[in-house]
């Protein structure tokens, strides 16, 4: 289970994205503005890039998802934009990437439909994960 200190995280960037205009909570569902959608185009210009810090803070993030068969389409597509982000697959539907990305994804999944079907985890540790440290250069 998240800590709480983890689902606020998530929760304030929901609630950051909707102040600045990014994101607008229609009902149960989230929704791209087109501010949003603009700010999402700009970064997929630039690569999805997502500013490292100068000292790693020892958390992965890890995205878990479950997209339908009859969605493949968009599950190749969040697939694609994962590694463009940097994200390395660990399994077929699950990702890691050792950043705070949080934004970022509370837009992907508004803008690829997904909400229920992912979801975001900030874990403490991962096993046997030296390999994936070596990917990312954090030895």
């Amino acid at each position: 289970l998240p800590s709480p200190r983890q689902v606020e995280l998530v929760g304030r960037s929901y609630r950051r994205l909707i102040a600045s205009g990014l994101l607008s909570s229609e009902g149960k569902y989230l929704r791209l503005t087109p501010r949003g959608e603009a700010e999402l185009r700009k970064r997929a210009a630039g690569g999805y890039s997502v500013r490292k810090p100068l000292r790693w803070d020892k958390k992965w993030r890890v995205l878990i998802f479950d997209i339908p068969e009859r969605r493949k389409v968009t599950r190749n597509g969040i697939r694609a934009t994962l590694q463009s982000i940097g994200f390395t697959r660990l399994q077929n539907s699950v990702w890691v990437y050792p950043y705070d990305c949080e934004d970022l994804i509370v837009l992907l999944k508004a803008d690829f439909k997904i909400g229920k079907d992912m979801l975001y985890m900030i874990v403490d540790s991962i096993e046997k994960d030296s390999h994936i440290r070596s990917h990312f250069g954090l030895d």
